[in-house]
Protein backbone atom coordinates (compact mmCIF):
# COMPACT_ATOMS: atom_id res chain seq x y z
CA UNK A 1 0.00 0.00 0.00
CA UNK A 2 1.00 3.35 -0.83
CA UNK A 3 -1.23 5.59 1.56
CA UNK A 4 1.97 5.91 3.68
CA UNK A 5 3.65 8.39 1.40
CA UNK A 6 3.39 11.30 -0.34
CA UNK A 7 5.32 13.27 -3.12
CA UNK A 8 5.23 17.39 -3.32
CA UNK A 9 6.51 19.71 -5.44
CA UNK A 10 7.70 23.07 -5.30
CA UNK A 11 8.62 25.94 -7.55
CA UNK A 12 10.00 29.71 -6.66
CA UNK A 13 11.50 32.57 -9.00
CA UNK A 14 12.79 35.53 -7.57
CA UNK A 15 14.50 39.03 -10.00
CA UNK A 16 17.68 39.17 -9.87
CA UNK A 17 19.34 43.11 -9.01
CA UNK A 18 22.60 44.69 -8.94
CA UNK A 19 24.78 43.82 -6.53
CA UNK A 20 25.64 41.00 -4.16
CA UNK A 21 26.08 38.52 -2.72
CA UNK A 22 23.49 35.88 -3.34
CA UNK A 23 21.58 34.38 -0.72
CA UNK A 24 20.79 30.71 -2.70
CA UNK A 25 20.56 27.09 -0.66
CA UNK A 26 20.75 28.38 3.15
CA UNK A 27 24.41 30.14 2.17
CA UNK A 28 26.02 32.87 0.67
CA UNK A 29 27.55 32.76 -3.03
CA UNK A 30 29.81 35.84 -4.35
CA UNK A 31 28.10 37.15 -6.96
CA UNK A 32 27.52 40.60 -8.37
CA UNK A 33 23.70 40.09 -8.34
CA UNK A 34 21.26 39.23 -5.28
CA UNK A 35 17.87 37.85 -4.94
CA UNK A 36 14.65 40.28 -4.86
CA UNK A 37 12.24 39.03 -2.21
CA UNK A 38 10.03 40.22 0.21
CA UNK A 39 12.11 37.61 2.75
CA UNK A 40 15.88 37.06 2.04
CA UNK A 41 14.39 35.77 -1.58
CA UNK A 42 16.67 32.29 -1.24
CA UNK A 43 14.43 31.16 -4.28
CA UNK A 44 15.48 27.37 -3.56
CA UNK A 45 14.32 26.97 0.28
CA UNK A 46 11.42 28.56 -0.82
CA UNK A 47 10.76 25.80 -3.37
CA UNK A 48 11.69 23.27 -0.43
CA UNK A 49 9.26 24.59 1.72
CA UNK A 50 6.58 24.26 -1.03
CA UNK A 51 7.49 21.02 -1.56
CA UNK A 52 6.79 19.91 2.00
CA UNK A 53 3.74 21.94 2.77
CA UNK A 54 2.50 20.45 -0.40
CA UNK A 55 2.96 16.69 0.22
CA UNK A 56 1.75 17.46 4.02
CA UNK A 57 -1.33 19.09 2.38
CA UNK A 58 -0.41 22.44 4.05
CA UNK A 59 -1.00 24.66 2.11
CA UNK A 60 2.10 26.89 0.27
CA UNK A 61 4.91 29.46 1.87
CA UNK A 62 2.71 32.41 1.07
CA UNK A 63 0.19 30.96 3.73
CA UNK A 64 2.37 30.03 6.40
CA UNK A 65 4.46 33.65 5.69
CA UNK A 66 2.71 36.06 4.32
CA UNK A 67 4.31 38.77 2.59
CA UNK A 68 1.92 41.70 3.74
CA UNK A 69 3.31 40.70 7.29
CA UNK A 70 6.28 42.79 7.81
CA UNK A 71 7.06 40.49 10.75
CA UNK A 72 8.17 38.79 7.20
CA UNK A 73 10.48 41.61 6.00
CA UNK A 74 13.91 40.25 5.07
CA UNK A 75 13.33 37.27 7.45
CA UNK A 76 15.73 34.27 7.12
CA UNK A 77 14.40 31.30 4.84
CA UNK A 78 16.20 29.04 6.79
CA UNK A 79 13.55 29.63 9.57
CA UNK A 80 11.04 29.42 6.91
CA UNK A 81 12.29 25.45 5.57
CA UNK A 82 12.61 24.73 9.71
CA UNK A 83 8.76 25.47 10.21
CA UNK A 84 7.70 23.99 7.38
CA UNK A 85 9.63 20.86 8.61
CA UNK A 86 8.25 21.10 11.92
CA UNK A 87 4.84 21.39 10.68
CA UNK A 88 5.62 17.85 8.27
CA UNK A 89 7.74 16.59 11.49
CA UNK A 90 3.93 17.11 13.86
CA UNK A 91 1.62 15.18 11.66
CA UNK A 92 3.95 12.12 11.68
CA UNK A 93 5.89 12.60 8.50
CA UNK A 94 9.44 11.90 7.97
CA UNK A 95 11.64 13.29 5.04
CA UNK A 96 12.95 10.93 3.06
CA UNK A 97 14.68 12.77 0.13
CA UNK A 98 14.63 15.50 -1.79
CA UNK A 99 15.48 16.23 -5.82
CA UNK A 100 16.32 20.20 -6.38
CA UNK A 101 16.90 22.22 -9.58
CA UNK A 102 18.18 25.52 -9.70
CA UNK A 103 17.74 27.78 -12.50
CA UNK A 104 20.38 30.29 -12.81
CA UNK A 105 22.41 31.07 -15.39
CA UNK A 106 25.20 32.18 -13.58
CA UNK A 107 27.02 31.28 -11.18
CA UNK A 108 27.79 28.41 -11.60
CA UNK A 109 26.47 26.12 -8.66
CA UNK A 110 28.66 23.36 -9.04
CA UNK A 111 31.45 24.96 -6.75
CA UNK A 112 28.58 25.20 -3.72
CA UNK A 113 26.71 22.55 -4.25
CA UNK A 114 27.97 20.04 -1.49
CA UNK A 115 27.86 23.46 0.66
CA UNK A 116 24.52 24.07 -0.09
CA UNK A 117 23.39 20.04 0.48
CA UNK A 118 24.96 20.26 3.65
CA UNK A 119 23.35 23.58 4.77
CA UNK A 120 19.77 22.04 3.39
CA UNK A 121 20.18 18.16 5.42
CA UNK A 122 21.25 20.77 8.30
CA UNK A 123 17.81 22.62 8.48
CA UNK A 124 15.54 19.76 7.50
CA UNK A 125 17.51 17.20 10.25
CA UNK A 126 18.56 14.75 7.40
CA UNK A 127 21.53 12.82 5.99
CA UNK A 128 23.49 15.14 3.07
CA UNK A 129 22.72 11.83 0.85
CA UNK A 130 19.49 12.26 1.00
CA UNK A 131 19.35 15.97 -0.74
CA UNK A 132 19.96 16.11 -4.19
CA UNK A 133 20.60 19.85 -6.27
CA UNK A 134 21.53 20.54 -9.72
CA UNK A 135 22.28 23.46 -11.79
CA UNK A 136 20.96 24.43 -14.86
CA UNK A 137 21.44 27.45 -17.14
CA UNK A 138 18.95 29.26 -19.27
CA UNK A 139 21.05 28.80 -22.23
CA UNK A 140 20.87 32.95 -22.50
CA UNK A 141 17.16 33.00 -23.68
CA UNK A 142 13.96 33.74 -21.15
CA UNK A 143 14.09 35.55 -17.80
CA UNK A 144 16.47 33.15 -16.31
CA UNK A 145 18.69 33.20 -19.11
CA UNK A 146 19.10 37.18 -19.71
CA UNK A 147 20.13 36.64 -15.55
CA UNK A 148 16.65 38.70 -14.75
CA UNK A 149 15.63 35.74 -12.92
CA UNK A 150 16.46 32.83 -10.86
CA UNK A 151 14.08 29.72 -10.42
CA UNK A 152 14.24 27.16 -8.51
CA UNK A 153 11.87 23.39 -8.14
CA UNK A 154 12.10 20.69 -5.63
CA UNK A 155 10.24 17.48 -5.25
CA UNK A 156 10.15 15.89 -1.72
CA UNK A 157 8.84 12.12 -0.72
CA UNK A 158 7.65 11.83 2.49
CA UNK A 159 6.50 8.55 4.52
CA UNK A 160 4.10 8.18 7.74
CA UNK A 161 6.10 6.87 10.41
CA UNK A 162 5.60 3.16 11.36
CA UNK A 163 2.82 3.06 14.44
Amino acid sequence: ATDGIRVGIGHDTHRLRPGGPLRLGGIVIPHDRSLVGHSDGDALLHAIVDALLGAAALGDIGQLFPDTDPVNRGRDSAEMLAAARDAVLALGWRIVNLDCVVFAQRPKLLPYRQQIRQRIAEILGIDVECVSVKGKTGEHVGPVGLEEAIEAQCVVLLQKHSA
